[in-house]
């Protein structure tokens, strides 16, 4: 079969395990013919009616990212959007997020003013409703990633992670991908785990 398919991949900005998912979809896209489309979730929006907070974020800090992630996708575009994703995680972090996120910016060569969305609620209706698109994918029971793969012929599957703690490259990547997307698509599958938690393996190198 000839012809490429396309990743979109849904992430909030601030999940480490998200991060490595998405360092592994990089590669993919090296040993694959997969073009991956950056589109935007938020585990603020995804938590937001819970009793309980399982981020520990009751001051509303994991909205900074996330507004300032879909203002560089509104007004510079995907492009942009993967080039601060990467730079938020392989720049110096201080513990000073506005510090961070300015270096951040210019380290993907974008305006610093980006940084002020952090703080205001322009861009949140757009966050919602992206949100919304990737959790449509799947229902309410996942969190981020998500992933919508559309091959050549125009086939659809959709996932959750998969969650990773290292990232694997070259063609365990590719593999990896394979198993994903296969057992993604197969009718009534619902859920697969591998082993016991482990801490995320964060090479500032991806």
């Amino acid at each position: 079969m000839t012809g490429r398919t396309t990743a979109e991949f849904w992430f909030d900005p601030s999940c480490p395990y998200t991060w490595l998912t998405s360092r592994w979809l990089v590669e993919v896209a090296r040993v694959r013919p997969v073009d991956i489309r950056w589109r935007l979730m938020s585990l603020s929006v995804l938590n937001e009616d819970r009793e309980d907070d399982p981020e520990g974020d009751s001051a509303g800090y994991l909205w900074v990212p996330v507004r300032v992630c879909m203002a560089t996708l509104s007004e510079h575009g995907e492009a942009a959007l993967a080039r601060l994703y990467a730079a938020m995680w392989t720049t110096a972090r201080t513990g000073d997020w506005l510090g961070d996120l300015y270096a951040a910016l210019r380290a993907a060569d974008l305006p610093e003013s980006l940084a002020h969305a952090g703080g205001s609620t322009v861009h949140d209706a757009a966050v919602r409703a992206s949100h919304a698109e990737a959790i449509a994918q799947l229902g309410e029971h996942v969190g981020t990633p998500v992933v919508r793969t559309t091959g050549p012929e125009g086939s659809s599957t959709a996932f959750f992670g998969p969650v990773i703690s290292r990232v694997p490259t070259g063609e365990d990547a590719g593999r990896l991908w394979d198993g994903a997307v296969l057992v993604a698509a197969i009718p009534g599958f619902h859920e697969l785990k591998g082993g016991p938690h482990a801490e995320p393996e964060l090479d500032p190198t991806y």
